[in-house]
């Protein structure tokens, strides 16, 4: 009995080491590999964009200092074959998703 107990507490603190232990999110992060501002040390978990209140899922990258994002305009390919980019402005907010698995 005192064994589960103690185990409880073991995990208990693990999981409040994992939530405590996210870095802040940069100010700006980009998808795309190529680009100076990708991280992937940040996908690790899931993030999530917000601008002017509203959640967006197509975010390729964002800036919130500046207050910028960029979606994919559709189908549409540059020449190059990469997917054309629209930037949307307006307040952008970063934030870590909760764990759907929890």
């Amino acid at each position: 009995m005192e064994n589960q107990h103690r185990f409880a507490l073991i995990d208990k603190e693990i999981f409040m080491n994992e939530a405590t232990q996210l870095s802040p999110l940069p100010d700006r992060l980009s998808i795309d590999p190529r680009s100076p501002h990708h991280m992937a040390a940040a996908f690790v978990h899931d993030i999530g964009i917000r601008l002017n209140g509203k959640e967006r899922l197509n975010v390729a990258e964002y800036c919130i200092s500046e207050g910028w994002i960029k979606v994919s305009a559709g189908k549409t390919l540059d020449r190059k074959g990469n997917a054309l980019m629209i930037k949307l402005k307006g307040t952008v907010e970063a934030f870590y998703q909760p764990d759907a698995a929890k």
